[in-house]
């Protein structure tokens, strides 16, 4: 089996991670406010989450050692199904303002939950936040060299656990319009920097911004 090369390494300082971290909260939370009832309970791009699912999701993000062997004790059988238990939990339990004022509260601090690194937060936030947005019809841009940041990271990924997905779009060749990335060999996949990453996660709705002689063959395998 061929070994495929390393993402192109993007620059991304520690400041510049958590300035975008923190922009992305602000973004988010602004978006939340704006919501209906009916939003707030439409599905998000997560199978099974509804936007305030997600939302819930992203209040989590700071979790120390305490707070997660809590979350432990209501193990559900795979850390996915667990994680998405704390989240509906919460949803379930607190009102949409106490959500979307969280994430507000929380877009300065540079906590991060114990078993991540900063990189997972930034990837957690830029793609929950599309999770959110694209369903309703709502924008939220991504700065091209943090989802380039956040694309590398997510298939250099080894733990936490890599996406299906990953393990798909690792037999591609991906590169960037937007930004100087690209990772990969094989069938040539080609597009912005958000899309890929998107589709690095499993977010197929990202698919109709890509072209490439790979198209056909990833969008089979995500199918």
């Amino acid at each position: 089996m061929t070994q495929q090369p390393a993402p192109a390494p993007v620059g991304l300082d520690h400041e510049r991670l958590w300035q975008v971290i923190s922009t992305q909260r602000r973004n988010v939370a602004d978006l939340l406010d704006e919501l209906s009832d009916e939003e707030w309970h439409h599905p998000s791009l997560c199978a099974g989450w509804t936007v305030r699912d997600v939302a819930a999701h992203l209040t989590l993000q700071q979790l120390g050692f305490s707070e997660l062997i809590a979350t432990m004790l209501h193990w559900r059988g795979t850390m996915d199904r667990t994680v998405q238990h704390a989240a509906r939990r919460r949803a379930a339990s607190w009102t949409t303002g106490q959500l979307s004022a969280t994430i507000r509260t929380m877009a300065d601090s540079r906590r991060h939950t114990l078993v991540v690194t900063e990189l997972e937060t930034l990837i957690d936030i830029m793609v929950h936040g599309q999770d959110i947005a694209l369903p309703l019809g709502r924008r939220l841009d991504l700065p091209p060299d943090a989802a380039a940041a956040a694309a590398s990271r997510t298939l250099a990924m080894r733990w936490p656990p890599p996406l299906p997905s990953v393990r798909i779009v690792r037999r591609f060749g991906l590169v960037a319009t937007d930004v100087a990335w690209s990772a990969g060999t094989g069938p040539q996949v080609v597009g912005p920097i958000s899309a890929l990453l998107l589709i690095s996660c499993g977010r197929t709705v990202a698919l109709p911004q890509l072209s490439g002689d790979g198209i056909p063959e990833l969008a089979a395998a995500l199918s």
